[in-house]
Formats: structure tokens, sequence, C-alpha cells
């Protein structure tokens, strides 16, 4: 069997469980009577859970057989993903959503590492590959969720599927353990330019997926109920999917140009707050529903585009110093669903997605300020 198959796998789960996620909180609020400021609150509890597990999981990823982790977390995902689809009570389903953030959270950095050291030779297009799968399962899941609530069946399906595919997921991981890691041909790898662990360089990218988790939530969990409560549309769900199918061309393209990917990276954060304010001032469901086509493809290039970046200042700390970008994307992604749902009760939800594309001026100031440590390390290696 080949491995890079069930990480592939492992990681569209995780963008399944996301897109399905925002995609059903709408419903979600209206099962437990929400407002729009709880239900930024409600989001950011699985959110909170994702900074968690890298701050204690990554030092353990680094020196424990990496696919020993992920049947454990895969594990824990399996448990909590049918005890949500199976309870009613809304405690439960707090405390579930909390693990499945722990796990997902865990699941994707430490299959990210465990790609790297598996695939020195393809893995940076790999990375490419692998992050678009992340975006098909975040498109899929709203598509579903919508199917799935017309057909007059439950949101909590979702939960129902993210248990069926973790269950795959782990016994093709099991079939896996024993594959020994590619062969080195050339001197072009995923390695290539790494001169060890950078922790200002690394910092550096946290902030930058900080950012940008926190805006692709604050949208993403927010447009539906933009459609339904501006616009008196249902064509939120449809954009949603837009939103994340256009991301899979944009990282499968960062994978075959992964040597101008800070070059990318750039663009990208130029990009966004520049389409998000037009979006802000749309006053068509149909135009806001075609921006997120330019918005999707925006956003789709910048994770990774920061994770071939980040092999340049990992050194042999891969699954730490993707620990660290998965903690500072949970950081991102609580505080800024949280700051959103707050933001939309108090000056509306054009206001809030202008307020959050504001936070891209950082990111901005993080990459030209890597510029200057790539300078840096030339300097020292001479």
């Amino acid at each position: 069997m080949v491995l890079w198959i069930y990480l592939f796998l492992i990681v569209f789960i995780n963008g399944f469980e996301a897109g399905g996620y925002q995609a059903s909180l709408y419903s979600i609020g209206q099962t437990y009577d929400l407002s729009v400021t709880s239900k930024g609150l409600f989001a950011s509890v699985e959110l909170f859970a994702t900074m968690l597990a890298p701050l204690v999981l990554g030092n353990w990823a680094d020196r424990t057989k990496k696919l020993r982790c992920l049947l454990i977390l895969l594990g824990i995902q399996i448990i909590f993903s049918i005890t949500i689809f199976m309870s009613n009570i809304q405690l439960v389903f707090i405390v579930g959503i909390f693990f499945l953030g722990l796990t997902t959270s865990a699941l994707q950095f430490i299959s990210i590492a465990a790609l790297a050291e598996s695939y020195p030779a393809s893995g940076k297009k790999k990375i490419g590959f692998m992050t678009s799968m992340y975006a098909l399962g975040a498109f899929l899941a709203p598509l579903f969720v919508d199917f799935f609530i017309n057909s007059g069946l439950t949101w909590k399906m979702l939960f129902l599927s993210l248990t069926i595919g973790s269950i795959i997921a782990f016994a093709g991981v099991v079939m896996c353990q024993n594959q020994k890691a590619e062969t080195v041909l050339r001197g072009d790898n995923i390695n290539a330019g790494n001169t060890g662990f950078v922790v200002w360089g690394v910092l550096l990218l946290c902030v930058v997926m900080c950012i940008y988790v926190g805006f692709e939530n604050g949208f993403a969990f927010f447009v539906d109920t933009l459609f339904e409560e501006v616009f008196s549309s249902g064509l939120g769900k449809f954009a949603l999917s837009m939103f994340w199918v256009v991301m899979i061309p944009s990282r499968v393209l960062v994978g075959f140009f992964s040597k101008y990917s800070k070059k990318i990276l750039i663009a990208a954060i130029i990009a966004i707050p520049l389409i998000t304010v037009v979006i802000a001032f749309a006053n068509s469901a149909e135009l806001v529903m075609a921006l997120c086509i330019p918005l999707g493809f925006a956003c789709g290039a910048i994770y990774p585009s920061v994770l071939t970046t980040l092999m340049e200042y990992s050194g042999d700390r891969k699954a730490t110093a993707t620990a660290m970008i998965t903690t500072a994307t949970g950081i991102g992604g609580a505080a800024f669903t949280a700051l959103t749902g707050i933001l939309a009760g108090s000056i509306g939800l054009r206001g809030a997605m202008i307020a959050l594309s504001a936070f891209f001026i950082l990111s901005l100031i993080s990459v030209v300020v890597l510029g200057h440590i790539d300078l840096w390390k030339a300097k020292s290696t001479e």
C-alpha cells in the first residue's frame, strides 16, 4: 500500500470536518437557539482546541513513530465523532467538538511531518497536493450538508461520515506501517536551503498563518449567515463550496511552482483584503458568490506556500515547527471567529469582514521581515 494516499485521506477528512462544521453552523444555531455572537463563541470551541494539541504533542511526535501517533489520534477521533452523531445533548456536542478540534489539529501537523520524512525527494510537490485535499474536503462537505438537510436528515450525518472516513484512514495507516522512506536521487529535495531550526523564521510564518486562518474561519463560518440574513438568499452553502473548491487548483499550482513560494505568498496576502472589501460593499448575492472564487484562490495559495517555506527553517524538527504553525492557526481560528461574531453583532457582518481583512497588514510586514532573515542566513553561510 502507498502511505501518501492515506496521509492525503487524513487531510481530506480534516477539511471535510472543517467545511462541514462551517456549513452546519447556521443549522446548529437553530437547533440550540444561538444568537450570531453565540455562534461565533460556539465555533471557537473547536478552534481553541486546535491550538492546544500542538503545544503538548509536537515534541512527542518528533520523538515517537509518527504513524503510531496517527493511529492513536484516529482512534480518539472515531470515538468522539460517533458520540456526537448519537447524542442529542448540547454539552456532549461541545465536549465532542472540542476533542475533534484536538485530534484534527494533531492529525494535520503530524501527517505533514510524516509526509516530509517519508518523501524527501517529492515532498514539496506532495505538500501542494496534500493541502489541496483539505480544500477538496471542505468543498464537498457543504454540498453534503445541504443534501442531508434538504433530504430531511440532520446535520449530524456529517459526523457519521467523519467516523466512516476515519475508520478507513486507520486501516490504511495500519497496512503502511512498515513502508520505507523514499530514496533521494537528486539534490533538489524538501530540505533544500535548510540550515537548521530558525525560531524567528518559524514564528514569522506563524503570524502569517494565524491571521490567514483567522480570516478564513471568520469568513467561512459566517458566509452562510451573510447570505441568509443580509441577502435573504439560500446561496450561502454554494458560495462556501466555491470558496473552497478553487483552493484545490490554487494549492496544486503552488506545489508545481514551489520555488516561487515567497512571491506567491506576498501576492496572496495583498489580494485577500482587496477582494474582501469589494465583497463587503457588494449589494448582490450573485456578485458575492462570484467574488468567492478569486478570494478562495488567493486564500488557497497561503497554506502550501507557508509550509513549503517552513521547511527551510525547521531543521530536523519538522513536527515541532509544523506544530507551532498549527498552534498559530488554532489561536487565529478561535480568536478571529469569536471576534467576527462579536463585531457582527455590533457593526454588522460587512463591517466585521473589513475589520478582519485589515490584519493582513501584519502578515505583509512578517513576510518582509522574513526576507531580511533570508539575507542574514545567506551571509552567515558565506
